[in-house]
């Protein structure tokens, strides 16, 4: 197993932080602290991250170009998927019409991708379509038909689904202490499914939430939650935002609920993948690809707005 850590960079930062956060009148609680409770309202549990500020980008000086400069944000609250999306949850937007309903393909796309994610039929990405597919992370589909599946959700619950802003999945996978991962401030193959991290199941999709610290057929995983309690935001396949990329939008960023540039070619990705190394899962690192792309190592997860 590879392992990466560091120690963290950027103290007068933090304490730029501190300040924010003493503004605010209170600090943020972990994953399982203060009042609020997970939400399921029939499509998996949604887990609240408070409205406060945190200190967004590349704080150990080890990034691209484009993770800098670190720069204060303030976010309203939501709620984060616990997990990505499977194959079983995205088979319930198949079935209930979700290639063939214009409502919700708000964003576009629609008719524009046939009637199922691109390898749903393929056993090499354990496709929703094959046996023993359910579990994993359904992957290639666009940036437009993951924001159909969000907006599905919305029509079924009437709250409001969607894909999470950059900003919103960064606080989600790293909360407002700036680590490097999710969990932590290494990783190695127990944590998460990333190239040469020895899984039983490389090289290739792991299901989701395999890594929660079990021994599974004598392979030990360790828990990979985020500080609000999200699962796997390292690691397997990347994750659709919302945003536009912006190679030098933390230049310019808004500090209040930034949602990135107004117009661009590529949508943002986060998270790494299967093929990716170790350095690529890192919570700060940024990547982008075409929206209608529809690759085996891009999935998503929504959020909820409260």
């Amino acid at each position: 197993m590879n392992a990466i850590s560091g120690c963290r960079a950027a103290p007068m930062l933090a304490v730029v932080l501190a300040a924010l956060l003493a503004s605010t009148g209170s600090a943020e609680s972990p994953a399982g602290g203060g009042s609020a409770q997970t939400l399921n309202e029939g499509f998996g549990d949604y887990l609240p991250v408070p409205a406060g500020p945190f200190l967004m980008g590349d704080n150990y000086a080890e990034g691209d170009a484009d993770e800098v400069p670190v720069h204060p944000v303030t976010l309203s609250a939501f709620s984060v998927a616990r997990f990505k999306v499977t194959n079983a949850d995205y088979a319930r937007f198949i079935a209930a019409g979700g290639y063939t309903e214009p409502s919700y393909w708000g964003a576009g796309g629609f008719g524009e991708y046939g009637s199922a994610p691109r390898f749903w039929e393929d056993t090499r990405y354990h496709g929703g379509g094959t046996d023993g597919g359910g579990s994993f992370p359904v992957v290639g589909v666009s940036w437009f038909e993951a924001a159909a599946y969000c907006s599905w959700i919305s029509a079924e619950t009437g709250a409001h689904y969607r894909l999470p802003s950059e900003a919103e999945w960064e606080k989600a996978a790293r909360g407002a202490d700036q680590r490097r991962f999710p969990w932590g401030e290494a990783i190695d193959g127990s944590h998460a499914n990333y190239e040469h991290s020895d899984d039983p199941f490389e090289p290739g999709l792991t299901p989701v939430g395999y890594y929660d610290g079990s021994l599974r057929d004598g392979f030990q995983t360790s828990a990979n939650v985020s500080p609000y309690g999200a699962e796997g935001m390292a690691g397997n396949v990347w994750e659709w935002c919302s945003d536009w990329f912006g190679g030098s939008y933390y230049s310019t960023s808004p500090e209040a609920d930034p949602t990135g540039p107004e117009t661009g070619s590529s949508k943002m990705l986060r998270g790494g993948g299967w093929v990716d190394s170790a350095y690529y899962h890192r919570a700060a690192n940024r990547n982008g690809s075409f929206p209608e792309n529809r690759n085996p190592i891009q999935g998503f997860r929504c959020v909820r707005e409260q």
